[in-house]
């Protein structure tokens, strides 16, 4: 059984909507091994996972998967089912997978969910490992059984808790995502984006992008709070700093014993001890104390309960009683033996893995135990109650019960001051009191701390009482009632035309005023100025657009290679676009017909929000045929009002973008239910080449449908259409144009027949006194796709040169050059107008030396920038001024100089 690939797919993908791993394995020897035909293999898994009894699968009830193990079920479906439970085991719980054969016998495509990569990797590959060490003796395919399973989970759990957002972040992000805002992890911590672009705020834990930094460090200063506090007439206990250990008593003398000894600067209860009464316990808290930070204070012990309020935004919306981590006696078990039981408790875990924290036996342990008179091995009377820490915090293993609905209206105003006192928008105020119900100015009680980013934990699973949903007052506001927090998102796919279409929209958005994010081929592009470049139509480039702060709006082109990589990058789209889907890539990763390639490119559309819109085109059937299963309202684009699919949508109140037939040449034209809206004549769209270059008239049409389905104004839809050119820095590499020779020169990137076709129309539509197409081909095609770009140039072009791109992808040099002329000579053009030249440079100049005043000259171009730049500098020395004795017509070649079409 072998590993063949690893694919990580963190947005919505082919398998699903949600972050899935995708193992490709190949059984080999153990295809024709079911679970049921190896002996003993169920019982021992079974043994080893009981919590497999718990997974439906295809029967929807638990044990339905053991059914099927023993039914007979092969080893993909297998590690599937184990992959989720190591998940699950190691505290990440996840349920959802499904495996499906692959393109030959025997090769699977074993998909799981997960909600921590890492997690779900090493669960994959734990998986694999201790199945085949489940093997009897005598396969090929067995490895030495996992040693130690349980030490192998623990490790995995250990991965899990140190990954995975804790407990008050997760909280954050779930409400977020319970109202549809998006949410992006910006690091292996707490640091979380929610929204994108200029709306986007982030958190970090429970400090938000609205908490202020010097509201942190007041908060982070103990004495400096206390006095602030003091200042403002809330009651605080007196509180001095201690530079040394002598000092500490001299204080606890001056103020009065018992005292509290603590860390200025630290959180959770680190190195705090309470209730000290004499000068040795002082001395001895100071020096520990000490050991973890280099300012150390003290003050007056408050007798009470230890209450945390929870303030936002003003507002108390939590209140907690926190119960320092204890244990019960019951007559016969010793301290030790009652620590172990306590943290049995399947709600306690290690750190923040769980609502609970185990309580460990450490120096503030051992110095209560002391001062009790108390060892480990003492047993405590029968409900007797011993606490092994000084303070509640959650975190050192204490319990929490909610008091939210008791707090007297006093303790409520006091609580909420000392948050505004010191400046914080979260903010935990730590309360002792006796009883949290009466007012701390008639029965007395302090605010011994102000917490910036409190934990949840407390609030949202106490351990006695109701859980409280803390987190939606901080989304509440961090987004307001009617704030967005989404930027206007439209994602463009197809076969041809996506960049164009892409950068057409952008300049229409730009037009607007939006500052906008744009994603292409080409580069990454912030306003129109491209500050990253290569081939950014995958998901990290949209990630990259939706993090900038400064975007206003993003346009997305979305490749099939992207989607296929790692699915898409983002959630939702308010307008997903499928401009068209013919024959290219085919053959690669699983694509193999046109359909397959059309299920790939139907993704963006299934993605759209219910109150977006998918824009289809409804002169392709494989576009128009994904209308059942699009998100949104749905807007068609055609060449023509007659289009059955377009009529009968518009009649039924739906929108369409089409070709209206005039006096003066074809409109782009809206219909909106009933309204018929004009936009603009196509010659008037310099990108259309008035009007000939077809498939940029297409592109247009899908333009003007994304820009008005995103809000667009029509004035502004008109501007940005008259306005966009083809030249070669607004679409390098489509269908750019170049005069200043005595020929025409285009320069296009167009890679598949289905371009060639629309360029061989464009081609045939233009005055020219001959033809010259200088071809390439992706040498990853199949044979016959690279063929069929010949036969399609052969229509259109008068002498062909056919050459290679820099990166063969395989192929032998010469290989794809000898296909385009196979291609070109199956359809009739003659042999003699034929020529090869394996470089682009050579075969450019060999185009040029050719070429006639009045000829037009076709590059489909690999490196675009460098062609371009052959482009504009032939004939010109240096200091860029045109030589005038260049030759246009090699020696030995006048023959080839007809423009007779007859022979095709």
């Amino acid at each position: 059984m072998k590993l063949l690939e690893t694919r990580v797919y963190r947005g919505p993908n082919l398998y699903g909507y949600r972050p899935v791993i995708r193992l490709t394995l190949d059984l080999e020897d153990l295809e024709q091994y079911p679970s049921d035909k190896i002996p003993g293999f169920t019982d021992r898994l079974l043994e080893d996972f009981p919590s497999l009894y718990e997974h439906g699968c295809s029967y929807g009830e638990p044990g339905g998967f053991v059914r099927r193990l023993h039914d007979g079920t092969w080893f993909g479906h297998i590690t599937e089912h184990v992959a989720l439970e190591l998940q699950c085991l190691a505290g990440t719980p996840v349920t959802y997978g499904k495996t499906r054969t692959a393109q030959r016998e025997g090769v699977y495509h074993v998909v799981y969910s997960f909600e921590e990569e890492s997690v779900g990797r090493r669960a994959g590959e734990l998986a694999l490992r201790y199945l085949r060490g489940l093997l009897p003796e005598g396969f090929a395919d067995r490895l030495e059984p996992v040693a130690d399973l349980k030490k192998e989970l623990d490790e995995l759990a250990r991965i899990a808790e140190r990954m995975a957002l804790g407990p008050s972040t997760r909280s954050l992000v779930d409400e977020a995502r319970k109202r549809g805002i998006p949410t992006l992890r910006l690091n292996t911590q707490s640091l979380v984006q929610m929204g994108w672009g200029v709306h986007q705020k982030r958190i970090q834990a429970t400090v938000t992008s609205e908490t202020r930094h010097i509201a942190v460090e007041i908060a982070q200063d103990k004495q400096l709070t206390n006095s602030l506090l003091e200042r403002a007439g809330l009651p605080v206990p007196r509180q001095e700093q201690a530079h040394t250990a002598d000092e500490a008593v001299e204080i606890a003398d001056r103020i009065g014993y018992p005292v509290v000894v603590k860390p200025m600067d630290l959180s959770h209860g680190r190195g705090v001890a309470l209730n000290l009464e004499t000068p040795e316990a002082v001395r001895d808290a100071w020096t520990k104390a000490y050991e973890l930070s280099s300012y150390v204070v003290v003050e007056t012990f408050q007798k009470g309960r230890d209450h945390r309020v929870l303030v936002v935004n003003g507002e108390v919306v939590a209140v907690s009683e926190r119960v320092p981590g204890h244990v019960i006696g019951d007559g016969t078990s010793t301290i030790a033996q009652l620590v172990d039981r306590v943290n049995a408790d399947p709600r306690r875990g290690v750190g923040h893995e769980k609502v609970l924290t185990k309580i460990e036996i450490d120096h503030q342990a051992n110095r209560l135990l002391a001062q009790a008179g108390y060892t480990l091995q003492t047993v405590l009377p029968a409900g007797q109650s011993f606490a092994l820490r000084s303070t509640g915090n959650l975190s050192t293993g204490g319990t929490a019960i909610d008091r939210t609905d008791v707090i007297h209206p006093d303790n409520h105003e006091i609580a909420v001051r000392a948050a505004k006192v010191v400046g914080l928008d979260v903010a935990g105020i730590d309360l002792i009191c006796e009883d949290i119900s009466k007012s701390v100015r008639d029965h007395g009680g302090v605010i011994v701390e102000v917490n910036a980013a409190p934990g949840f934990r407390m609030h949202v699973s106490p351990t006695v009482g109701t859980p409280r949903n803390v987190a939606a007052p901080v989304v509440d506001m961090l987004f307001p009632q009617g704030a967005t927090a989404r930027i206007p998102l439209a994602a463009i796919t197809g076969t041809n035309g996506k960049t164009t279409t892409a950068r057409m929209v952008a300049h229409i958005l730009k037009m607007s005023g939006k500052r906008t994010g744009l994603t292409t081929t080409d580069g990454i592009y912030i306003d129109g100025e491209r500050f990253l470049s290569g081939d950014m139509t995958g998901p990290w480039s949209a990630r990259v657009v939706l993090t900038d702060p400064t975007v206003e709006a993003a346009v997305l082109e979305t490749a099939r290679g992207g989607i296929l990589r790692e699915g898409l990058g983002w959630d939702r789209c308010d307008v997903g676009a499928v401009l068209n889907v013919s024959a290219d890539h085919l053959g690669l990763a699983g694509v193999e017909t046109v359909e397959d390639l059309a299920f790939v490119k139907r993704l963006v559309v299934e993605v759209v929000r219910d109150s977006g819109t998918s824009v289809l085109n409804a002169d392709d059937a494989l576009v128009a045929a994904m209308a059942p299963k699009a998100g949104g309202k749905i807007m068609y684009f055609a060449r023509s009002p007659q289009n059955e699919i377009v009529r009968k949508h518009v009649r039924a109140g739906g929108r369409a973008v089409v070709l209206e037939e005039g006096v003066n040449g074809e409109m782009i034209t809206i219909y909106d239910g009933d309204r018929y809206i004009p936009v603009v004549w196509t010659h008037l769209v310099p990108a259309t080449i008035d009007g000939k270059a077809r498939f940029n008239v297409e592109n247009a049409l899908a333009a003007a449908a994304i820009s008005f389905s995103m809000g667009v104004s029509l004035e502004h839809i008109r501007q940005g259409l008259r306005t966009f050119t083809s030249s070669f820095f607004h679409t390098p590499g489509r269908c750019n144009v170049f005069d200043e020779h005595p020929f025409r020169v285009i320069v296009d990137y167009g890679h598949n027949a289905a371009a060639m076709a629309k360029m061989a129309e464009l081609v045939l539509g233009l005055r020219r006194e001959r033809s010259i197409g200088v071809l390439m081909a992706a040498g990853d095609r199949r044979d016959e796709d690279i063929r069929a770009v010949g036969r399609e140039a052969a229509r259109a072009f008068d002498l062909v040169i056919a050459k290679e791109d820099s990166e063969r992808r395989g192929r032998k040099p010469g290989e794809v050059a000898a296909l385009l002329t196979e291609g070109a000579l199956a359809a009739g053009l003659p042999k003699e107008r034929v020529f090869q030249d394996f470089e682009e440079k050579a075969a450019i100049d060999r185009a040029f030396g050719m070429a006639r005043p009045g000829d037009l000259v076709v590059i489909f171009a690999d490196d675009v920038m460098q062609c371009w730049k052959q482009v504009i500098s032939w004939g010109k020395d240096r200091d860029g001024q045109r030589i005038s004795n260049v030759p246009v017509v090699p020696p030995g070649r006048s023959s080839v100089t007809t423009t007779d079409r007859s022979a095709k």
